[in-house]
């Protein structure tokens, strides 16, 4: 089988993403973040949904993004509820034709150079196994608009990708796989279990309670839950209250 490299957050869409890489042919070497986040048991998660998938290897990252902040995520701003949905994929339309006149559009749950940060340690591991191929589970169309989920940013990174790694100039190219980036969270599900992924595993929730139940109102929380309902889908996941 061909080696791919695949970033596991522990959520419903990198899981479909491992499930993606698995459909294509490719063996799956797990990478995931402890990054400072506020919701490790997504952690747990990714080591739920690497050990589904037979990864090969699942290396969990330590880096502390805690240090620049600018996140609820990584401080201790609050996490956003209930403000999702904003209009049908506005925020996803605004984001795509690369206007941005206000930052407001992008909640505070944004990590800054996140995807960038985790694409770059994936690039750096791939060139180690001698692999070609990147998969990543950004969406552009039902997530909370964020930058570095465009298909503009994959494109950007994997042509930088293939002027800075010796593979490359070996013309070993690097392709940086996004299979979920142009649907909807209902495709995405409907998806996964067509490829009997259990979502069972999965946590999406930004700011979960103690015991790891899913908060229920933050921005993923409300795109997941509308995933399932509008798929059809019965939702495992374990809310609060």
């Amino acid at each position: 089988m061909k080696k791919s490299v695949v970033l596991v957050s522990g959520g419903l869409d990198s899981a479909t993403c491992c499930g993606f890489a698995r459909k294509e042919g490719f063996e799956i070497y797990a990478m995931s973040f402890s990054y400072g986040q506020r919701h490790r048991v997504e952690l747990e998660s990714a080591k739920k949904v690497a050990s589904f998938f037979n990864a090969k290897e699942h290396r969990i990252i330590d880096i502390d993004l805690r240090a620049f902040g600018g996140s609820s995520l990584t401080s201790d701003m609050d996490v956003p509820k209930n403000c999702f949905p904003r209009g049908e994929n506005s925020i996803s339309k605004e984001v795509n034709s690369g206007v941005h006149h206000q930052n407001h559009n992008i909640p505070n749950t944004y990590v800054p150079a996140r995807n960038t940060i985790f694409l770059s340690y994936a690039l750096g591991w791939a060139e180690v196994l001698g692999c070609n191929d990147i998969f990543i589970g950004v969406n552009a169309v039902d997530y909370s608009g964020y930058p570095d989920c465009r298909p503009q940013f994959i494109e950007a990174f994997q042509k930088m990708a293939n002027l800075a790694t010796k593979a490359a100039v070996e013309n070993q190219k690097i392709t940086i796989h996004t299979p979920l980036i142009s649907l909807t969270k209902a495709q995405i599900i409907k998806a996964g279990i067509s490829m009997n992924i259990d979502y069972g595993i999965t946590h999406s929730c930004y700011d979960p309670s103690p015991d790891g139940l899913a908060c229920g109102s933050c921005d993923s929380c409300i795109i997941r839950k509308n995933g399932f309902l509008d798929a059809g889908v019965k939702d495992p996941t374990h809310y609060q209250g």
